[in-house]
């Protein structure tokens, strides 16, 4: 009876001990909440090796991540195009938009504790002014037209020539330290050993830096919000299946980048979060106006009317796109949402042909008019991705009587050879890493259609001329977006190319990487936009500790 009752206490106090740990146990979660500790290493696989890491000269989207987190420029830019403060504390306009004076704020230091100055803005513009300069051509010829001068050692004034309401987008541009390489020429820049050991202003320093990886660290003095995580690590390899294989094998946490074709190998992954964004580009078909039969609107019309341009992004991006209908993306602050749009009719297609004189007399399937059967070539380079969208867009013509020759060329001849004298008929390509300003005149202002300039389509609009001046011009934010809006209907009732899809950026985290976010990007190391709130070490607090005081 005793040994009964003894295993009665027993059995009492245990339940007792585990009501009172559970107790504990639901006290504790319910009154304290996880928050992120600073440290840990984020690790990311990209394809692909650095060549030079210098925000002025770098050549490759992997020297582009490291810069975007290494070095800043005077601005930067949110992800739908407006220019705010970055090294710069503020900045002011003279009344006749001519005058560009920056305030450097006073609490930017270079990794090595040097404070910045106007000095590195004076010099930083003077290599790329400089003859011998052997970055971006386009970037060098803007710049080379603005005058630089040093007010002081933390103001900096630029002149240019005639009002130019993109200028303050290019002033992104990552800076220099004049301290380290002041006696370093624009010509022996690009072999200077400081491409290998950079020095920036940015929230992570160099570490080490190889052909096989790069250790950032966090830099404790960076004027902006602090990151959580300690370091970055970037490890490189030969394409993206390696980078797809390395994360199987638990080499890295994130993959730089997924490619359309590579996005169920990654879905398999079950511990993988992906991440999806507009990018800045488009892909069209760029039309030759200089050709009789692109010449008639109702052509033109009927050619976009004829693609199923939805078909496209499944079929062959796996999704991995945006139908697009004007020259100006989406994310952009003056894209146009009411502009006409194009949805697939192959009735209408075929009716507008027709009445343009098109018809298919023969029975061979292919219009003709005046004896001269409706065909073109269709030029494309020979990724594998754009050949894909040359068979399908070449399927889907020959069903409203549109003959359409395949025609291929290498990338860098199809440019050469094709696109800059003028010698194609219609031409698939993918305009990417646009401006941060949505200013289309590089690409379709009538003066553009030289031969050193981008608008191969040949279009010329005295009226879509006149809007994309006066929207260089004018500084008035509502002002150009009124101005780009119609221009964006004269384009869409023109339609002087076929614009296809606008490209989505496909991004994947481990798990284990908490706070992740991407919104749309101009260029892919604009994933690391929101870096500051990833964060990968926790601790729990009571809840009371992460209220503000009242």
């Amino acid at each position: 009876m005793i040994r009964y009752l003894r295993w009665q206490a027993l059995i009492t106090l245990l339940g007792v001990t585990l009501l009172f740990l559970l107790l504990m146990y639901l006290a504790f979660n319910l009154t304290t909440v996880v928050v992120p500790e600073p440290g840990g290493t984020y690790v990311e696989g990209i394809a692909g090796q650095p060549g030079i890491v210098n925000p002025v000269l770098a050549q490759n989207d992997v020297d582009a991540d490291i810069v975007s987190l290494v070095f800043r420029g005077l601005t930067q830019s949110t992800s739908n195009g407006v220019v705010v403060p970055d090294l710069a504390r503020s900045w002011s306009i003279s009344p006749d938009d001519l005058t560009y004076t920056f305030v450097i704020r006073d609490d930017a230091l270079w990794h090595d504790g040097v404070p910045v100055t106007a000095d590195d803005v004076v010099y930083t513009i003077g290599i790329i002014q400089d003859a011998n300069y052997q970055g971006n051509p386009q970037l060098s010829s803007l710049w080379r037209s603005v005058t630089v001068e040093k007010v002081d050692a933390r103001t900096v004034r630029f002149k240019i020539t005639e009002p130019f309401s993109p200028f303050l987008g290019y002033t992104s541009l990552g800076l220099l330290p004049a301290h380290l390489l002041q006696n370093v020429s624009a010509a022996d820049l690009p072999q200077s050993t400081f491409n290998l050991h950079p020095v920036g202003t940015g929230p992570f320093a160099i570490e080490s830096l190889d052909t096989t990886k790069a250790i950032l660290k966090a830099f404790p003095d960076f004027y902006g919000k602090k990151p959580f995580l300690a370091k970055v690590e970037f490890k490189f390899y030969p394409n993206n299946n390696a980078v797809i294989q390395a994360y199987g094998k638990e080499e890295v946490m994130g993959i730089g980048r997924v490619p359309p074709e590579n996005m169920r190998a990654v879905m398999r992954f079950s511990n993988i979060n992906l991440f999806s964004a507009p990018i800045s580009g488009y892909s069209i078909v760029l039309l030759n106006l200089q050709r009789p039969l692109f010449q008639d609107k109702k052509v033109r019309q009927a050619l976009l009317y004829g693609l199923d341009r939805q078909r496209l992004i499944d079929q062959v991006l796996d999704g991995q796109g945006l139908i697009a209908d004007s020259p100006i993306l989406p994310t952009q602050w003056s894209y146009h949402t009411g502009i006409k749009k194009y949805a697939l009719e192959p009735a209408r297609a075929r009716a507008l042909l027709e009445s343009a004189g098109w018809v298919d007399e023969n029975g061979d399937g292919i219009r003709e008019k005046d004896g001269i059967p409706l065909q073109f070539a269709l030029l494309t380079d020979k990724s594998p991705r754009h050949l894909a969208l040359l068979e399908e867009i070449v399927r889907q013509w020959a069903e409203i009587g549109v003959h359409a020759l395949p025609q291929t060329a290498g990338f860098s001849g199809m440019a050469r050879d094709f696109l800059r004298p003028r010698q194609f008929d219609a031409a698939l390509v993918e305009w990417s890493d646009l401006p941060v300003d949505p200013d289309p005149y590089p690409l379709w202002h009538s003066s553009q259609t030289i031969d050193t300039g981008r608008n191969y389509a040949g279009f010329k609009n005295r009226d879509a001329d006149k809007l994309m001046e006066e929207g260089r011009r004018v500084l008035d934010f509502q002002t150009r977006i009124n101005l780009y809006r119609q221009f964006q209907d004269i384009f869409a009732e023109e339609l002087p190319s076929l614009p296809l899809y606008y490209p989505v950026y496909d991004y994947a985290v481990d798990r284990s990487v908490h706070n992740v976010q991407i919104g749309p990007l101009r260029v892919p190391s604009d994933r690391f936009r929101s870096l500051s709130q990833w964060y990968i070490n926790t601790r729990r607090v009571i809840l009371s500790e992460t209220r503000s005081p009242s």
